[in-house]
Order: C-alpha cells, then sequence, then structure tokens
C-alpha cells in the first residue's frame, strides 16, 4: 500500500462529475502528458463504490496514456460532484491507493475547478448543468456562495436529470392521453430498444406504458438523466420545445440567486448539457448579454490547476493556456 508522496513534479488531477470521471496527469509547468476517462464519479448518485472505481479507471487510463508507473505521481487533487472536501475520503482513497497512488489525496470543490476551467480569474461565477445544475459565486479564488445542487431528489432544477425526467413523463403521458402526442414517445422507446405491441394489455394499461416503467424502475432514478438530449433532438415538437424552455428558465433563475454586485468577473458555463447543448446556454447568454461569458467542456483544467496550486506551483494565464495547449489533443 503506497503512502505519502514525494514531489517528483507531476501530478494527477481528477475532475470527478456526476455524468463521467476525468483525469489529467500533469507536470509543474502545465504539460499534460497522459488522460483518461471513466463512468459517475458522484459518490451520492453514482454511491460510493461506484464513484471510487470509476475514479480509479480514469487514473489508471491516464497513467497508461502517460506511459507512468504510479510511484511517478507526486501528488494527487480530485475535484468532486457531491463529495463534502471536509468529509471522509476512504471510498476514493482506497482505489487509488490500489492503483498505486499517494495516500494522501487533497479533495476540491468541481465548482470551483469548472470555474478555473474557464481562466486564472480570482473573482466570478460559474453555472454548472450536467447530470445535476448547481451556480457557484467565487471571490477571492474561494467558493463564496452557491444555489442548488440538492440532488436529483430535492433540486437540480434544469439540470439533465430535471430534463431526461421530464421527458419520460411527458413521453407516458401522451400514452395515456393525459398529454397531446409527442415525438419524444418514440424516441424514449428507441433509447430503451423497446418494441412494445400496439394497445393495451389485459388489464387496460397500455402496452408501452408498462415496458417503458418496467425497463425504468429496474435502474438507478438518477439515470433518467440519459434521456435529457432528447428534448433537444426534436425541435419544433411543442412539448419537447417547453421541456427546454423551462430547464432554461430555471438556470437563470438558479445564477440569479448568486449574483451580488460586490462580485465581478466572468460567467463559466459547464457541466455536459450546457456544453453540449447549445440551445440552453444560449438562453443563459441572452439574460446577461454584455457578460464575459466562457464556456468550457468540464472542469479537468480547473482540476489541474488546482492540483499544481497545492504543489505550490504559480499558475497565470501562461501555464493556464499550456494546460489548455496540452490537453487537447490527448481527448482525442
Amino acid at each position: 500500500m503506497p503512502g505519502p508522496s514525494t514531489h517528483t513534479g507531476v501530478h494527477l488531477a481528477v475532475d470527478a462529475g456526476g455524468t463521467s470521471t476525468r483525469a489529467v496527469v500533469v507536470r509543474d509547468d502545465g504539460t499534460c502528458l497522459g488522460y483518461g476517462r471513466s463512468g459517475s464519479g458522484n459518490p451520492i448518485s453514482a454511491g460510493p463504490e461506484r464513484a471510487g472505481e470509476a475514479v480509479a479507471a480514469a487514473a489508471r487510463d491516464a497513467l497508461d496514456a502517460a506511459g507512468l508507473p504510479a510511484e511517478e505521481i507526486s501528488s494527487v487533487v480530485a475535484a468532486m460532484a457531491g463529495a463534502d472536501t471536509r468529509g471522509p475520503t476512504d471510498w476514493l482513497v482506497q482505489p487509488l491507493a490500489h492503483v498505486g497512488l499517494p495516500t494522501d489525496v487533497a479533495v476540491e470543490a468541481d465548482l470551483l475547478a469548472a470555474f478555473l476551467s474557464g481562466g486564472v480569474d480570482d473573482a466570478g461565477y460559474a453555472l454548472v448543468a450536467g447530470t445535476g445544475a448547481i451556480a457557484v459565486r467565487v471571490r477571492s479564488g474561494r467558493l463564496d456562495g452557491v444555489a442548488d445542487g440538492l440532488g436529483w431528489l430535492l433540486g437540480d432544477d434544469g439540470s439533465g436529470f430535471w430534463i431526461g425526467a421530464r421527458v419520460v413523463r411527458a413521453a407516458l403521458a401522451a400514452v395515456d392521453g393525459r398529454r397531446p402526442p409527442t415525438a419524444l414517445t418514440q424516441l424514449v422507446l428507441d433509447e430503451l430498444r423497446l418494441t412494445p405491441p400496439e394497445g393495451t394489455d389485459p388489464s387496460g394499461q397500455s402496452a408501452a406504458a408498462i415496458a417503458i416503467t418496467r425497463e425504468l424502475y429496474r435502474a438507478l432514478p438518477v439515470t433518467l438523466a440519459r434521456f435529457a438530449p432528447l428534448a433537444f433532438a426534436v425541435e419544433g415538437d411543442p412539448t419537447a420545445d417547453q421541456i427546454v424552455a423551462e430547464a432554461g428558465a430555471l438556470l437563470v433563475r438558479t445564477l440569479r440567486a448568486v449574483l451580488t454586485p460586490g462580485v465581478t468577473g466572468p460567467l463559466v458555463l459547464g457541466g455536459s448539457v450546457l456544453a453540449q447543448q447549445e440551445r440552453l446556454a444560449t438562453t443563459v447568454r441572452a439574460a446577461w448579454p454584455t457578460q464575459d461569458v466562457r464556456a468550457v467542456d468540464d472542469g479537468v483544467i480547473g482540476t489541474a490547476v488546482l492540483a499544481l496550486r497545492r504543489a505550490g506551483v504559480p499558475v497565470d494565464a501562461a501555464v493556464h493556456a499550456r494546460i489548455a495547449a496540452t490537453l487537447a489533443p490527448l481527448r482525442g
């Protein structure tokens, strides 16, 4: 079992999100050497065991891509979605230790990593919408205010889960006549690879509704986020358009909750939904047309920044640019 690390000038930065986990091996000068990607690293939505396995898998892939043994890594920083940065991290440390990595893992907020992926500013805002949704205010380089991010059961308004759940609900409501017909119904069936017969079963319930509900009740609730892209796939469908419009309005409301006149700086948009669905990002930009808005794919660049800072390495605009430039080809 590896113990505390020694400084080699090479670090592992892990951005563990609700949708996916990214890991990058980075040198003191900001040069990225290897990159890995795996599944959800959120210990709340995916569970600690699955999240730990995902982090370890991404770390192994990053090390393999860099062609380096785990012993060459002097420090590990993980930016976690759904993690208490002050809480116990055995679920995280043990899987990484099995890879051969140092056990003194530093945990940072994934929101700060998302903000720092957009630059080295010490103040501003970030709105992240992936599986979950949250807005944050940054002041003096630290988190200063947060809105939402309460998880799929209690919040995450406008998130991938929120959109996906409403896609499925709308599809089912159309099947039994509670809502008008929508193209979302067939898209949900296609996504689940279901071909139920027409009509109803002996109980009088729609065969399509039975097939969809049976399949989805077998899965974790948070996996409804997989249906979010369907809302954007049928532009012009009234039901889908309404879901997208409501999601945008909710994200704008969440961001407004953290805005304050005392903090100025860029607005960083991140998370898989905002990164991949331009219609939603456009709604947010339109609410603040004069704001310096920066879009990021994820928080991995910011996590590398945090890893270097933890190691005592000053990170200026040039180092940030080097991280971004050397990471891009590794992503493929």
